[in-house]
């Protein structure tokens, strides 16, 4: 246990000495910023708009939109399906006087962390994690590192070990910057406002009667729990394509190119059935909390869930099996 802690420390230092993860808060600290912007700015144009800064008046009409686009002829049978649902998840919270995008801190985090989980989430993680392995093939420290009386399992678990932990920190920063940030323009309330989880969509209905209202600060907790599971399968898979492939820019080409396929498949792939067992069609788990339209008939979060387990556990047997037995030292 004792080499195993002095492995991790050594991974962590020469992970801080990369720079990796304050470059990532330097962009969260660029871009965070910029989105709240961007969110202040829409809430001043409804003003402008409606007169008012009654959050009704701007639900009817987003509701009045998508019955307009909802009734045209050249809108997909898919939208209309969508549209359907999100007109009557917007009437639920009409009817229950909750504003679902009210303008405060926790609000500004959750829906930031739920439009990041899909995409800029995972690249950050990928950023972090796709070159743990394949650094040490082209700065030649593998060979120092493999002469060390230690077993290969334990190197690689070290390795994984720092991998989740820094996932954990960029996921973490990212709700703190963003709350912190973005209070200082909303403020800092909201954590009691209440949120309407356990929707369940069947076809192009909803069904309300097991939904219950929690806490935003609730909420938020199972939020970043499932963006966390995520965001560690990500880091796994990364991981696995660093032992795989020693060259660090082709890891992170690969893996980019699979993050960004996903983001086009889950807007595409309604009719490919068997594209749900594709990990990065799962990612965004979040959607699942209140209602989301799934991008495939029949996910649902169990079944994502179950895919993304079953992609991380492959991800890990593959590692250690390649790192263990692979001649690194050519």
């Amino acid at each position: 246990m004792r080499i195993l802690v002095d492995l991790v420390k050594n991974e962590c230092i020469k992970m801080i000495k990369k720079k990796r993860f304050y470059v990532i808060l330097l962009i969260l600290l660029a871009l965070i910023p910029m989105f709240t912007y961007a969110q202040m700015r829409v809430a001043q144009n409804t003003q402008k708009q409606f007169g008012t800064t009654d959050w009704k008046a701007d639900q009817r009409q987003k509701i009045a939109d998508w019955e307009k686009r909802l009734g045209s002829a050249r809108t997909p049978d898919e939208w209309k399906q969508q549209l359907r649902v999100q007109i009557q998840v917007a009437n639920y919270y009409l009817d229950k006087n909750v504003d679902p995008s009210s303008p405060n801190a926790v609000t500004f985090t959750r829906e930031f962390v739920k439009n990041a989980v899909g995409l800029f989430i995972p690249l950050i993680i990928m950023v972090i994690s796709a070159d743990i392995v394949s650094s040490e093939h082209s700065t030649g420290t593998i060979k120092l590192l493999l002469t060390r009386p230690v077993r290969r399992w334990k190197i690689l678990l070290s390795k994984l070990i720092t991998v989740v932990f820094f996932t954990s920190l960029t996921v973490l920063s990212t709700g703190v910057l963003s709350y912190l940030i973005s209070g200082v323009v909303f403020g800092y309330n909201g954590w009691t406002m209440p949120v309407f989880t356990g929707i369940q969509l069947t076809g192009s209905d909803v069904d309300f009667s097991l939904v219950r209202a929690v806490d935003q600060w609730f909420f938020l907790l199972m939020e970043f729990g499932l963006v966390w599971f995520s965001a560690v399968v990500v880091a796994l898979m990364s991981l696995m394509l660093s032992v795989l492939i020693r060259s660090t820019a082709a890891g992170m080409g690969v893996m980019l190119a699979v993050l960004i396929s996903g983001t086009i498949l889950s807007n595409m792939v309604s009719s490919w059935e068997t594209a749900k067992y594709l990990f990065m069609v799962n990612l965004d788990l979040t959607k699942y909390l209140t209602g989301g339209f799934p991008p495939i008939k029949g996910m649902d979060l169990t079944f994502s869930l179950s895919v993304l387990s079953v992609w991380a556990l492959v991800s890990l047997i593959v590692s250690f099996t390649v790192f263990s037995r692979k001649d690194v030292l050519n």
